[in-house]
């Protein structure tokens, strides 16, 4: 089974036991952290679901491993006939998780209550 989630304004396709590096966020390392914002479950091809944005009910449970700062990226400007130039540097910071189990949607929750359905006559 493999889920996509998003996550830091990205989406990631996640399976049991993958590791992503998302956008960085307050989590303490060696904590488990729920991504709620599951878009898409897959497995089968007769077991799919595909949220409206997003599929209700699923998660994804992950343990945090690290947080880190990537590569410093070099960012140089120049403007031809002017004899400038700037130079500056990023380091992008990041969450490192570890996914530990993908929770689809219960069944119940998707069943309407007494009431709601279509009347038959």
């Amino acid at each position: 089974m493999y889920a996509v989630v998003e996550t830091g304004g990205k989406q990631f396709r996640v399976e049991e036991g993958s590791r992503i590096m998302v956008e960085r966020f307050e989590a303490v390392p060696e904590s488990e952290v729920s991504l709620d914002r599951v878009l898409l479950l897959g497995g089968d091809e007769e077991d799919f679901k595909v949220g409206t944005p997003y599929v209700e009910g699923a998660s994804v449970i992950a343990e945090v491993t690290e947080q880190g700062r990537g590569p410093k990226i070099k960012v140089f400007k120049r403007w031809r006939r002017n004899d400038s130039r700037k130079m500056r540097g990023h380091r992008q910071e990041y969450t490192a998780l570890l996914v530990k189990s993908i929770n689809p949607t219960p069944e119940a929750v998707s069943a309407p209550a007494d009431g709601d359905g279509a009347d038959e006559e």
